[in-house]
């Protein structure tokens, strides 16, 4: 067996298609854009060069045929972050061989020591934690596009190397038609009774306010979460003007009280239902082929980007009170039949009993592993928020 790095095109498209090939008799794989994923390893698309370096590698057998691929990386804004300077090793696709798996991450180990790290989070992304972070290990059915989808063998590729659960993520599912708890609308009742508050769908031709309402809640929600940095105006726009081609006003849903923001619940059409039909190409055909499926009504599920409530408007009912809000909306229009929210972390118990108590249950199980080279030092998994 011999490493390769990618470094030319050739590499950089076998990259792309060793999981194309690998996945060929699974009809639950779906091919991610192409450019989506190149965009991750390419210092102008993607800013996270700006703060770290990241590196590519192919496995070959004798015979050149790949048997492997995976990726590492160092984001300095976050390495030290933790109890031990990390980096992060991801993209991983391997055949069903221990020898092969313990190749590639011991590549990366290799390179990530030689940089300081002490240890390694995977797999996980070089970029934002929405999008391919985590191994699954339990829902193996069609993902959501940005998670990651595995064979159930690399659980024990990953465990046999040592790897521990730093912690899971889950995916809540439940029918969009399914009546809400009563629980919920007595909540909502109760926040409505306040005229201080109010509720309202995103205007598409306001983005660039609804992107600074955002940017100011999940500062306050989020930022407080191990490994997430704040947003900036920019990165807020950005965001929401990725988001526009495919997003639908009825599935984006801000609260205000007193006319400043407080609290949001964002969805979008699960856009995987379409780009299973483009195999990974967004050129004209896969554009023609997008708009078709779009507008032909493909999407039948939701999906949920992000859910959100500043610190000091937490446990009062504004979470059940703004999902009410968007129910009203969505469940007569029909357009929808399911719904699903992805990376619900373990450490986080009061979003998992927000997903609960709507009528959700677990679909499917991600997990986030984390190996500390010096195997003399305490591991530890991430800490609950409270």
């Amino acid at each position: 067996m011999k490493i390769v790095e990618v470094a030319d095109s050739q590499t950089r498209k076998e990259f792309l298609m060793f999981p194309v090939r690998l996945y060929k008799e699974d009809k639950n794989w779906i091919r991610p854009l192409d450019k989506d994923i190149e965009g991750i390893f390419d210092p102008e698309v993607n800013k996270f060069f700006r703060h770290g370096e990241a590196i590519r590698w192919l496995l070959k057998d004798e015979h050149n045929n790949t048997m492997g691929r995976v990726a590492a990386f160092i984001n300095n804004k976050t390495a030290k972050a933790t109890d031990y300077v990390t980096g992060g090793m991801g993209f991983f696709e391997c055949i069903n061989n221990e020898k092969a798996a313990f190749t590639l991450f011991d590549t990366c180990k290799k390179w990530l020591e030689e940089r300081g790290m002490e240890a390694m989070d995977g797999p996980i992304n070089f970029g934002e934690r929405l999008n391919w972070w985590g191994l699954l290990v339990d829902g193996f059915v069609e993902p959501n596009y940005g998670m990651p989808y595995h064979f159930p063998y690399y659980k024990n590729l990953f465990e046999a190397y040592g790897w521990k659960t730093y912690f899971e993520q889950y995916t809540y599912h439940r029918s969009v038609d399914s009546p809400l708890p009563e629980l919920y609308a007595e909540k909502a009742d109760r926040i409505n009774r306040d005229p201080k508050y109010r509720f309202e769908r995103i205007k598409k031709k306001q983005l660039e306010k609804y992107a600074e309402d955002f940017r100011i809640i999940y500062n306050k929600a989020w930022v407080k979460h191990t490994g997430v940095r704040e947003t900036s105006k920019a990165l807020a726009l950005a965001q929401m003007n990725k988001m526009k081609p495919v997003m639908d006003e009825d599935l984006v849903w801000f609260a205000y009280y007193d006319n400043e923001p407080v609290a949001f619940f964002i969805m979008i059409p699960e856009v995987n239902q379409i780009f299973k039909h483009v195999n990974g190409k967004m050129d004209l055909l896969g554009k023609l082929k997008f708009l078709y499926y779009k507008y032909t009504g493909a999407c039948k599920k939701m999906f949920g980007v992000v859910f959100g409530v500043v610190p000091e408007f937490q446990g009062r009912g504004l979470e059940g009170a703004i999902v009410m809000a968007a129910a009203k909306v969505i469940q007569p229009s029909g357009r929808y039949t399911d719904f699903e929210m992805n990376w619900i972390g373990s450490f986080n118990p009061k979003m998992m009993k927000i997903c609960e108590s709507v009528g959700s249950k677990i679909l499917k199980t991600h997990i986030t592993y984390r190996y500390i080279f010096d195997p003399t030092k305490e591991f530890r998994p991430a800490p609950i928020i409270e």
